[in-house]
């Protein structure tokens, strides 16, 4: 054999790259609805592979293991939120507090264009850690801190614009924030209504102008 071609290694067949990422793709779409909606735990594979029409049984041919789906799932819904976040802190058509509303007008109009049955992933699966692969805590926590560093951000330019007293810390601010709000998703998605988004808000806003 030519030692320039490469051997071909034993095992499974080269995969058909553009059928595998778009097959793979719709069950991480199908599998972020489903955490969002029901958590992991309650979550049963053969319901993510019929939504997407897989053949029961080749779940895994494309994800080593529903702790690595789960894994892929909490990754991909961190870099979504991370990079929703950007777009709206980052709006210069707005000042650092309207910002912030913005994003909160936009969460709450989310909830309810699915009539309140899908919460927050990272805060669906914090819930439920206790029965959840230990290794998801490290991910489940960096995500909270990611997006708690980008609301400091805006505080601090809040502050710099003279929207907010410059005597309140902006990280605890941040943690303060999505510790309450969380919550409030969370309550929205128990009652089926918007008043405890809007309860937070309301309450978070006032607590910044004191």
């Amino acid at each position: 054999m030519n030692p320039a071609t490469p051997s071909r290694r034993r095992g499974r067949p080269p995969k058909a790259t553009a059928g595998f990422n778009e097959t793979r793709a719709s069950l991480v779409r199908a599998g972020l609805v489903a955490l969002t909606e029901k958590g992991f735990s309650a979550t049963g594979l053969d319901e993510v592979l019929k939504v997407v029409g897989v053949p029961k049984g080749s779940f895994y041919y494309y994800f080593e293991s529903k702790e690595a789906f789960g894994a892929e799932l909490i990754d991909h819904y961190g870099h979504y939120f991370a990079r929703k976040l950007d777009r709206f802190f980052a709006d210069d058509g707005l000042s650092p507090l309207d910002r912030l509303k913005a994003f909160m007008v936009d969460a709450e109009a989310a909830m309810e264009r699915f009539a309140f049955s899908r919460g927050c992933l990272v805060g669906n699966l914090g819930q439920e850690m206790g029965a959840l692969p230990e290794a998801f805590r490290q991910k489940l926590s960096d995500i909270f801190a990611d997006w708690q560093r980008c609301t400091a951000l805006c505080l601090r330019a809040a502050q710099a614009a003279g929207e907010i007293r410059n005597h309140h810390d902006a990280d605890h601010l941040a943690a303060f924030f999505w510790i309450g709000w969380e919550g409030a998703v969370l309550r929205a998605k128990l009652e089926r209504n918007s008043t405890p988004l809007r309860t937070f808000a309301e309450g978070f806003l006032a607590m910044l102008r004191t």
